[in-house]
């Protein structure tokens, strides 16, 4: 039995799926995966040399990663990191010393949800976001 041909590449559909992994370039490795790791409590997998950390965001792995070069050393990723009541969330981080850019604030409505942002700083100065959608009707 012979396998059926696959059809060429240009007429295949094509698109990418889910992430599997984000890359945040930090300054200080060690800074950076206490405060992930201890304040924000994205739960920690492990560190691998050279000078890199890995989480798990809800199936999405994280990497906390030293610049390889001094052109990298400000480049990031805004991460959205999703809660289920973005009130609560913002004052435990507040509580936790978190810099917040910005109070929860509605920055969409669809018939069914409305989406909620309040930005942050990490200890590196990137900016993230805690992010929910809040079904309504």
């Amino acid at each position: 039995m012979t396998a059926p041909a696959t059809p060429p590449a240009e007429s295949r559909p094509f698109g990418l799926g889910a992430i599997g992994q984000i890359a945040v370039t930090v300054r200080d490795v060690e800074r950076a995966t206490a405060f992930y790791r201890d304040i924000l409590g994205v739960p920690f997998l492990f560190s691998a040399p050279p000078g890199m950390a890995f989480f798990d965001c809800g199936g999405t792995r994280l990497l906390l990663g030293a610049a390889e070069s001094p052109g990298q050393a400000h480049m990031s990723s805004i991460l959205y990191f999703r809660v289920a009541g973005i009130a609560d969330a913002h004052r435990t981080l507040v509580e936790r010393g978190v810099e917040f850019v910005n109070e929860p604030h509605r920055v969409h409505k669809a018939d069914d949800y409305e989406l909620w942002l309040a930005l942050f700083h990490d200890g590196e100065g990137n900016t993230h976001a805690l992010m929910e959608e809040i079904g309504v009707g």
